[in-house]
């Protein structure tokens, strides 16, 4: 709005200092700002509000050191991060960008999923919150939506060079790490005479990254700060890439697609990171509220969407290697147990306990180390994505 409103007063006022917001970096640290301001500032009295309606957290005993020693914190802590991001996006972003409104629908969509489902276990006592399957067809349907755009807007497109000309085409073509030519069709895994129903298969595979990785950012949000630290992490790795992908220059010297508009979507990281960096204030251990699935489901699905939109889906493993790592331990332990049970009629298991996370708390690790640990691969990880755009 802010960016709307002061391109109106360097036009026809020539007002002094309003053309800086022409200006992607300065836009971005605006909004990195005011989100970690808002979510510093409100975030204590949103801890108050939801102790006054007791919105405590209900907690499971696991045999976990330190668990019980939670019951009652606050939850829905994800309501102070999605209005971190949503607020400086809708001041500091161009609104009538497309990948803007996509993250914002998907933010407040799976926010509103994690929140219904928050508050069915806390205020209505009910352990199992909302049902998997409202869960799941929620999540499908934002997916669908960010799949069909993605295929069939205008705006979404990709800028092809052809010496000093251009033209921006529709394609679905995305990036593979490692190889020389960088890029990939997905039209390739379709046989010839069906190239025309390639979209339907990158449909179905946006569904399936969305509803994975927010899944993996849900189960990753077992320790106090894990996953907004993680997701800052990631959500840092994302904005260098959104700026990368969306100025002609650095694209071209780095021989990456050029994605025209896509450099909005840093106004929307910076939103994003000083968010998690804002909220670990008071998610760092000891946490003084967690943020559930209000905000681990719309965290995961913004990660999810960014890397789609900006054509990195394939380096999400990566990237978002502890989100991934955290869903596949959960997925081994169950599949493997139910495997020994069927065969030896006894069940047995990979790790002490999944996710991977309680695996280590069951070795005796302080949840806090083990918090800082996970941050520290993290980074490392998205270094190695950042390398990824010159090692081929």
């Amino acid at each position: 709005m802010l960016y709307y409103l002061f391109t109106y007063l360097d036009r026809e006022f020539d007002l002094m200092g309003a053309s800086v917001f022409q200006y992607i970096s300065f836009r971005a640290g605006m909004a990195a700002v005011l989100s970690l301001l808002i979510t510093i500032t409100f975030g204590k009295h949103l801890i108050e509000m939801l102790r006054k309606y007791q919105m405590g957290e209900t907690i499971r005993d696991l045999g976990l050191e330190g668990q019980m020693q939670k019951k009652g914190t606050p939850t829905m802590g994800g309501i102070i991060i999605i209005s971190a991001i949503v607020i400086p996006t809708l001041l500091f972003a161009r609104i009538g960008n497309v990948y803007i409104i996509l993250l914002l629908v998907t933010a407040l969509w799976l926010g509103a999923i994690g929140f219904i489902d928050d508050y069915l276990k806390v205020k209505k006592q009910n352990k199992d919150g909302l049902r998997g399957r409202f869960k799941i067809i929620g999540q499908l349907g934002i997916a669908l939506i960010v799949g069909l755009v993605m295929v069939f807007h205008q705006d979404v497109v990709v800028r092809e060079f052809v010496g000093d000309a251009y033209q921006d085409a529709k394609s679905l073509f995305t990036t593979i790490p490692f190889m020389k030519g960088n890029e990939f069709n997905y039209a390739w895994l379709m046989p010839n005479l069906m190239d025309d129903y390639t979209w339907i298969l990158y449909v179905l595979i946006v569904i399936f990254i969305v509803t994975a990785v927010s899944n993996g950012a849900n189960i990753t949000d077992g320790l106090d700060g894990l996953a907004a630290g993680t997701c800052a992490i990631i959500g840092l790795g994302l904005g260098i890439l959104a700026y990368l992908s969306g100025n002609a220059i650095f694209s071209e010297y780095l021989n990456i697609m050029y994605i025209p508009y896509s450099g909005e979507l840093v106004i929307f990281c910076s939103a994003f990171v000083g968010a998690c960096i804002g909220f670990l204030w008071y998610n760092s251990y000891p946490a003084q509220v967690f943020m559930g699935d209000t905000g681990s489901l719309s965290l995961g699905g913004i990660i999810a969407v960014l890397a789609i939109v900006l054509r990195k889906e394939l380096l999400i493993p990566v990237l978002c290697g502890i989100l991934v790592i955290e869903n596949l331990s959960v997925v081994l332990q169950v599949s493997y147990f139910k495997y020994t049970k069927k065969k030896y009629g006894e069940g047995r298991r990979i790790l002490l306990m999944s996710p991977l996370h309680h695996h280590y708390q069951k070795k005796g690790i302080h949840e806090a180390k083990i918090a800082s640990r996970f941050w520290t691969v993290g980074i490392l990880l998205a270094i190695i994505t950042l390398a990824t755009l010159k090692l081929r």
